[in-house]
């Protein structure tokens, strides 16, 4: 990755984000409406919470203890992992889970319990997502490694041709290379650029604290079910690999079709590192929404359909991105920019693999 030198054109365009701006700000002042979460929002975290755990308890006290029983756990273990990751951890890190900094700060820590390290995560999607969406080099989002082509700009390799089939294969495996090796990677890796997660540990205490989640995380959920559950330790590891790809495929198909389709752009800076568009015009460029529609879906992938809205808002909760996404689409309208959105989540995902297709060839 490069360092962050990229710099937007502040000027161009900037009436629209402006009057948006004061159109959202006017919404929630004229409605007496806190732009955080909600009871909604609590309500959704128990739910979120529940299903993640409470499987887990009842195969450990043996209330689930049927081969069947004890898969169908992991299963709905996985959905719970990727619930609690979309509606409650992504809000708390972004600050907007609730007004109070102190419950952010605490539901931000849910990501030690999903098995990935906070810091980090803050850096590659608050930082470098949000901050340079779509930009390769500094995305790490559209990076996952040469194995997969998520940019026009990374070289095409003969293996691209087929990653429309196997590439959804390796969305199921995307938790499981963020509890083993990639948060290591990623923490050496932004020590080597210089980059500061937390000014008052060193790396060195940083890298203790990763190494103790991950010991914990792997105790919670292998070694503990390996003593405990009534089957061999090779079941167990089947279980936990099937809870860690249904978590895995559910995280990754959602935030790629949101970027990775035909309608969104790739935008790079000049010599200078100068963007063409300012940040705002940028996010409409390389974002898309999908299934506006699907209150079960929003309401499951904590608003992530409406990505527009959250990349425009990221200091605003998702349980608001519907009512104020009319006001987006019409300020872009009236200043003749983008509002890509896909009909449905199914129409989202196939034009993805339209996209995974096409990268895969040019």
């Amino acid at each position: 990755m490069l360092k962050n030198k990229i710099k937007f054109q502040g000027k161009k365009n900037s009436e629209f984000i402006a009057e948006l701006r004061q159109r959202v700000t006017e919404y929630f002042d004229s409605n007496n409406i806190s732009k955080f979460g909600n009871m909604n929002l609590v309500i959704k975290a128990i739910f979120m919470f529940s299903l993640y755990l409470t499987p887990y308890f009842l195969m450990l006290f043996g209330v689930i203890h049927s081969f069947g029983g004890v898969f169908a756990a992991w299963i709905l273990i996985g959905m719970g992992k990727a619930g609690v990751g979309m509606a409650i951890m992504h809000d708390a890190n972004h600050g907007t889970f609730a007004k109070n900094r102190k419950i952010n700060n605490f539901l931000s820590k849910s990501l030690y319990l999903l098995g990935g390290f906070p810091l980090n995560w803050q850096y590659q999607h608050n930082t470098l997502h949000h901050g340079f969406t779509n930009i390769d080099g500094q995305d790490e989002d559209i990076d996952p490694g040469k194995v997969m082509r998520l940019s026009p700009h990374k070289p095409l390799l003969k293996a691209h041709k087929f990653q429309h089939i196997y590439g959804w294969f390796l969305y199921g495996l995307m938790t499981l290379s963020w509890v083993t090796t990639k948060d290591f990677a990623q923490l050496k890796r932004y020590r080597d650029n210089g980059v500061t997660l937390n000014t008052k540990k060193s790396y060195k205490q940083l890298f203790f604290i990763l190494t103790l989640a991950k010991i914990l995380y792997y105790s919670v959920f292998v070694i503990l079910p390996i003593i405990v559950l009534p089957f061999a330790w090779y079941w167990i590891l089947l279980f936990f690999f099937v809870m860690h790809f249904t978590a895995g495929f559910i995280l990754t198909t959602v935030f790629q079709t949101a970027h990775v389709v035909p309608e969104t752009l790739y935008p790079l800076p000049d010599e200078k590192g100068s963007m063409e568009n300012n940040w705002a015009v940028h996010q409409l460029l390389t974002t898309s929404n999908f299934a506006p529609k699907n209150k079960v879906l929003s309401w499951f992938i904590g608003g992530l359909n409406y990505q527009v809205e959250h990349h425009l808002f990221p200091n605003i909760s998702h349980v608001h991105y519907k009512k104020i996404s009319k006001f987006v689409k019409e300020m872009a309208g009236k200043h003749h920019l983008p509002y890509h959105v896909q009909p449905g989540f199914i129409s989202a995902v196939i034009e993805h693999g339209r996209m995974l297709r096409k990268l895969g060839r040019i």
